[in-house]
């Protein structure tokens, strides 16, 4: 489903990635389905992105890019 572009979907395979117990993390690939997710409008997503920006896990840490996701994830 997360394949398919459906944002509640992309934000729980991300979690799976960003929290892989036993195996190591893939921040990069939580990521990128972190921001697929937020893209569409997903709150939850917008601001684990933004975390992750701000903390530069998986991206390359970016302060302004940080708050534009956790701002936007605030508005909605």
């Amino acid at each position: 489903m997360a394949e398919a572009g459906d944002s509640e979907s992309q934000f729980e395979l991300a979690t799976m990635y960003y929290n892989r117990q036993g195996v190591e993390k893939n921040f990069a690939k939580a990521a990128q389905w972190y921001k697929k997710a937020a893209e569409q409008g997903n709150a939850n997503a917008q601001y684990r992105l933004g975390e992750m920006y701000y903390y530069g896990e998986g991206v390359k840490g970016d302060r302004a890019e940080a708050v534009k996701w956790i701002k936007k994830s605030i508005e909605q």
